[in-house]
């Protein structure tokens, strides 16, 4: 369930009659809860029931309690006490009587107490039981999840009432008429239209309850807000609509129809009028509401918030802090903050990726901030704001989500001018609204970004029709205020090259080809980088984004970042990974860097960390590299041979084989092999799967000595022959010219005694490479690498925290998962010089390691190694690692890294020292962008 599915749920039960013995399973069902869950809640014997006061406990969870009328509080206590609450990890705890209801969040001692038929405007507080992170916004507001489901259960009604609306030529119009109603029911809750309730009191009284003319009275309605009160008589407005203000901006202009209503439609219409929409946040709102509008994005509605936090952690250091210090230094001076004041509203905001509208609104509520913030200390609190919403530009695919960001900015200068001069002057220069169109529709990758945000001092005013619908070579609208600096920011659309469609790897080709660049590998996100640094070429600017990291790792970097340097750009300040916090079912957040271009060398350069305690720490840079590291502008290149000495990583054996050497443990009991035979001819082999889960499988390992033996065994020769005929089948020459060895892998590596395995990819929910150990007569399969027979030091190497960050910055990864490769990953991690009490130390955290897995026999890897479970069922694994990164990390710098980019700035420092070291041959590892 998404959040706007809870809420409704939720929102159900609160207006039901209170069922003592149902509510804590149909809270629980509100919450996504399953029925088979549910019914092994309620069974009374072996059931999963853990209460020991007659509540409802579900493990890792939440306890519930009715209770008796009057005893809320104290059996909130006797939940807060319970034991069972602390043994089964208990998350939230709720008690009610149908009357109160009081509930508490046990991580952070967060309470909610009201009274009962009023819960529902706390869902937020318990979507976590629902897999649910959420920001405090959410958990405090209800108001815009509810108003987005609403909205969408009207908007799909619609769909159905008038199914030519859903064609293509006729969804921008629905879309536009949707704009209209949230414009409406905001206005007539604020006091825009002058009277309480008008817009939904009108309908519902002049409207049939059949709904058969509401079409009619909302059209004309609309057509008396795109009329000017002195024209109004001559175009006969029908005296219940002419009580409503002239709105003009092009909303209610154009002549756009009105769908026709069903009774149920009227009835969701009515419904979301009665909401309170004093209420609205803009900036949730519209992140909430734009996927109403989108047929594959309506399941994941309220999925798109973005906590205000996460956006200034752009926005801050792009401007809103400089701005900040700017007015702190003014102090009371009124020269200086005039000045300051006059700065301000020159600044224009672009993204070009705006979606609803997110950055654009959170970045003009803090500059209206720290411009009332000049206004009073220059006496002058009431008035006029400078700063025009049209500084204020954006760039957005989908119609739907360029009228709401419009929408939302609109309304964010209406609360913003009650909030700074009150209602009254908020109220009389709110309408008529402006025409200008200052957010295009449109594919920000093909349009010019010099003709929609131009250059200060160019752009031709055009005034639009219609605020939603300007035509798209209408691009330049004036800056009102001209002059000033020019700031790039927003999310935007990441698409991996696995992920992208025809139409992305086009839109790639078109921005990267004029620049001799490949983009096969390149992230979708990684264009909007290299048009912002473009852009900077002709303008004063510059750009933050938030990008997948990948931008910043693997074989990304020497692609794209030479090319983005030789702009001018640099990188001015960047936040390094991190969880982008929204509204994600399930922790699906996305793990994103934040990275800001600019041409002005001067300016101060700052490096955003997590430190060990959850904290960001900020640290000036002389230089900030394209790996998000302090220091020089280093890319890693492949290498052949290790730049450190460490012994040779191959591939694994490649089958090529249709799976004719391959056996499982069910097929090898069915060949009935002698015990000579097994000895002779089969092997134990691992691929990723096998090795991380725990899978068996085996091989048939025929060396050429032992042909004849094998081809005497029948139902060998008969897979044999399989093997042939599928190799001589191939259109590939090379698997075809295997076929004259078909007994055999493409390989045939092994060791004499020992074997180091390691995956070729895997999961990034690891704090550690899942590096093995299996003995001579097991084999490896090319879906790993191997180091066949090399000390087991080695192990102590690629188990320590120290290689897995820098494999997943020099190698990328596939998708969200760690790939290895022995030639960038490998031969490239610079060690220093061991001594043999070093290696002896790394051996002993090797078998310690090796040691503990086995005391959690027959727990897999993948079981130890899920982080989430590491700590708690196989601390000895754990135990074992940190002992292995005290002694490694101790080798390196004498201490413990306080964080993984320090780690990563000693090894790009050494990797530096060593490939310089290097012969000429080898140095070409190495290359200064």
């Amino acid at each position: 369930m998404n959040a706007v599915e809870i809420e409704e749920a939720v929102s159900r039960l609160a207006e039901a009659p209170f069922d003592s013995e149902e509510f804590p399973f149909a809270f629980l069902e509100a919450f996504g809860n399953k029925p088979t869950t549910l019914k092994r809640l309620k069974s009374k014997s072996g059931g999963s029931n853990q209460s020991d006061l007659g509540g409802v406990l579900q493990r890792n969870n939440i306890h519930v309690k009715v209770c008796p009328e009057g005893e809320v509080t104290n059996t909130l206590t006797a939940l807060r006490d319970s034991a069972a609450t602390a043994r089964y990890k208990v998350k939230f705890i709720l008690a009610t009587d149908g009357k109160s209801f009081e509930a508490e969040n046990l991580a952070d001692g967060e309470i909610v107490a009201c009274d009962y038929p009023d819960f529902h405007n706390h869902f937020g507080f318990f979507l976590p039981l629902a897999g649910i992170t959420t920001v405090k916004q959410i958990r405090e507001n209800a108001f815009d999840i509810k108003a987005t489901g609403r909205l969408n259960r009207l908007y799909v009604e619609l769909l159905k009432e008038n199914p030519e609306w859903d064609k293509a030529d006729r969804r921008e119009a629905l879309n536009h008429f949707m704009a209209r109603l949230i414009f409406c029911f905001f206005a007539e809750d604020t006091n825009i239209f002058h009277s309480n309730a008008l817009f939904t009191a009108t309908i519902e009284q002049m409207s049939a309850s059949d709904s058969s003319n509401t079409h009619e009275v909302l059209s004309e309605m609309f057509r008396a807000m795109c009329t000017p009160l002195k024209d109004r008589e001559a175009a006969k407005i029908r005296n219940w609509a002419d009580r409503f203000p002239y709105v003009n901006g092009g909303l209610f202009s154009g002549g756009v129809a009105v769908p026709r209503f069903s009774k149920i439609a009227r009835s969701y219409l009515l419904h979301v009028g009665n909401l309170d929409w004093t209420k609205i946040n803009p900036d949730i709102f519209g992140s909430m509401i734009q996927a109403v509008a989108d047929d594959e994005e309506r399941g994941a509605l309220g999925m798109h918030y973005t906590s205000v936090p996460n956006i200034l952690k752009v926005l801050n250091p792009l401007f809103l802090d400089d701005l900040r210090e700017q007015l702190e230094a003014a102090g009371e001076n009124a020269r200086k903050l005039l000045n300051l004041r006059q700065r301000i509203a020159r600044i224009r905001v672009f993204d070009p990726a705006c979606g609803s509208g997110n950055f654009l609104v959170i970045a003009y509520k803090k500059m209206r901030e720290i411009e009332a913030e000049i206004n009073r200390l220059r006496g002058e609190g009431d008035r006029k704001s400078e700063i025009p919403l049209t500084n204020f530009r954006g760039i957005e695919l989908r119609h739907f989500s360029c009228e709401i960001a419009r929408l939302a900015l609109i309304i964010a200068e209406y609360q913003c001018d009650v909030m700074y001069r009150g209602p009254k002057l908020a109220l009389a220069e709110f309408l008529p609204l402006k025409d200008d169109n200052w957010i295009t529709c449109g594919n920000a990758l093909r349009l010019d970004w010099l003709s929609l945000c131009p250059p200060t001092g160019t752009g031709v005013k055009l005034v639009a029709d219609d605020l939603f619908s300007t035509p798209l070579e209408q691009l330049e609208i004036d800056f009102e205020n001209q002059g000033g600096e020019t700031y790039i920011c927003g999310n935007p659309p990441y698409k991996g090259s696995q992920t992208q469609t025809k139409e992305h790897k086009s839109d790639l080709a078109y921005v990267f080809d004029p620049y001799g660049i490949s983009s096969k590998q390149i992230d979708y996100v990684g264009a909007w980088f290299m048009k912002a640094a473009a852009y900077a070429q002709n303008t004063v600017a510059e750009a933050a984004f938030v990008s997948t990291n990948s931008i910043c790792q693997g074989r990304i970097v020497p692609i794209l970042w030479p090319k983005i340097f030789e702009t001018g750009s640099i990188i001015r300040f960047a936040h390094t990974s991190f969880k982008w916090a929204n509204l994600a079912s399930h922790n699906a957040g996305v793990t994103v860097a934040i990275i800001c271009l600019s041409h002005s060398i001067g300016k101060k350069r700052q490096l955003f960390d997590l430190g060990r305690d959850g904290e960001t720490e900020v640290r000036e840079a002389i230089n900030i590299t394209p790996y998000l590291t302090i220091g020089e502008n280093i890319v890693v290149t492949s290498q052949r041979d290790s730049i450190a000495g460490l012994p040779d990583m191959s591939f694994g054996n490649m089958p090529v084989d249709g799976g004719n050497l391959l056996l499982s443990a069910e097929e090898l009991r069915e060949l009935t092999f002698t015990h000579q035979d097994k000895q002779i001819l089969i092997r134990r082999i691992y691929g990723s799967a096998e090795f991380i889960r725990g899978l068996v499988r085996y091989c048939l390992w025929i060396e050429y000595e032992q042909l004849l033996y094998a081809l005497d065994i029948e139902l060998i020769r008969k897979r044999i022959d399989s093997v042939r005929a599928m190799r001589l089948a191939s259109k590939d020459a090379g698997t075809n010219k295997m076929a004259a060895r078909s007994h055999q892998f493409r390989e045939m590596n092994h060791a004499t005694s020992h074997t180091l395995i390691l995956p070729g990819v895997s999961s990034e929910n690891r704090d550690y490479l899942p590096i093995g150990l299996i003995d001579a007569q097991s084999t490896v399969t090319n879906l790993c690498f191997a180091l066949y027979d090399a000390p087991l030091w080695n192990m102590a190497l690629i188990a320590s925290r120290l290689h897995l960050v820098w494999i997943a910055t020099v190698c990328g990864k596939l998708e969200t998962r760690y790939r290895y490769s022995n030639t960038l990953g490998w031969n490239t991690f610079p060690v220093p010089t061991l001594t043999d009490q070093n290696k002896a130390d790394l051996t002993r955290c090797a078998e310690d390691i090796l040691l503990a897995r086995e005391h959690y026999f027959p727990a897999t890897i993948a079981d130890m190694y899920d982080r989430d479970r590491m700590d708690t069922e196989f601390p000895l694994v754990r135990e074992a690692h940190d002992r292995n990164d005290e002694i490694l990390e101790r080798i390196y710098i004498g201490r413990r890294f306080k964080n993984d980019t320090e780690r990563l700035e000693k090894l790009f420092e050494l990797y530096t020292k060593m490939t310089t070291q290097q012969t000429p041959q080898k140095k070409s590892a190495k290359r200064k962008i």
